[in-house]
């Protein structure tokens, strides 16, 4: 039983209902860097709330690129196809979303230990001087409604085509709005006078995004390394392997069972010569998970050498 390049048939309609949300991502998320970006003034909560909206736009960009990839035919030089693709580009969200997040927990952190006093000044429009915060508390309320919208629909979509990027992508999305709400505190906390509270919005900011970094870059690294596949939202064991593995035992007997993660999609192994009848991926996993089981191979344990 194998599977070589493409998108499975069951879930293409999912995946593409996936691109579409991204395309309106990409929409929706530079607008809103654009209106950041006029009103950010002198505020490190609005400069870490701009970087971090842009950030926002690299899982969209690299679902997108996998999601094309992984359509391709295999060839001689990829024969297995490019379901590898959708990997890759997990670890270069995670990666990047990391990166950005150690950058702007420097940034905060130097802000606060320097001491430096952000100022928020006053704009002219339509001949009446009104204070720039205002604005900048406009744009950031603009800022949360996308995300939470988006962030919504794609969770799902995510896990039905069990597809780590956009569940990442997803997991932006909160992070996005909540920026918004902590950047309305911090220019707030400025019009009150306190200093500090610009800095530290902008460090809660810097930290949610390395917390979901790492659990994201963990993930990454387990999965282009052929570990058992692992659940969405966390490092553990996904439960439709567990089952798998226990599907496999209790058919062949206590036997040796390596599961891996390509993708989306999951290869099998199995130390026991190959039985005369082969099961399907709907025996084993079901009629509503069986386009995951890829490839499902046997492989006699090998005898020992004579002494």
């Amino acid at each position: 039983m194998t599977v070589h390049g493409g998108i499975a048939p069951a879930i293409a309609a999912d995946v593409r209902r996936g691109e579409r949300l991204e395309w309106w991502t990409l929409f929706w998320m530079s607008s809103v860097i654009v209106l950041m970006w006029l009103t950010m003034g002198a505020s490190q909560a609005m400069k870490s709330a701009v970087i971090e909206d842009f950030l926002s736009l690299v899982p969209a960009i690299v679902f997108l690129l996998a999601a094309r990839w992984e359509r391709r035919d295999p060839n001689r030089r990829f024969p297995f196809g490019y379901r590898r693709g959708n990997s890759l580009a997990f670890l270069i969200a995670a990666t990047a979303l990391l990166s950005v997040g150690a950058f702007l927990s420097y940034e905060s952190i130097t802000t606060l230990v320097r001491r430096e006093h952000p100022t928020v000044g006053g704009v002219t429009l339509f001949g009446h001087t009104v204070w720039l915060g205002w604005l900048m508390i406009a744009a950031l309320v603009y800022s949360i409604v996308p995300p939470i919208i988006l962030g919504r629909i794609k969770q799902p979509v995510a896990e039905r085509i069990k597809d780590k990027v956009l569940h990442t992508d997803a997991l932006m999305q909160k992070a996005d709005w909540q920026t918004g709400l902590a950047g309305i505190a911090g220019i707030v906390g400025i019009g009150l006078g306190w200093w500090w509270a610009d800095a530290t919005a902008a460090l809660f900011i810097a930290l949610s995004i390395v917390k979901d970094a790492l659990g994201a870059l963990d993930q990454a690294v387990a999965e282009l390394l052929d570990g058992t596949p692992r659940k969405l939202a966390s490092n553990d064991l996904s439960d439709d392997a567990e089952d798998l593995i226990a599907t496999l035992k209790a058919r062949y007997g206590d036997v040796s069972v390596r599961l891996r993660e390509t993708g989306r999609y999951i290869d099998a192994e199995v130390d026991c010569p190959s039985p005369a009848d082969v099961p399907t991926a709907a025996d084993l996993m079901g009629d509503d998970t069986a386009w995951r089981l890829a490839s499902l191979s046997f492989r006699p344990e090998p005898s020992d050498p004579p002494a």
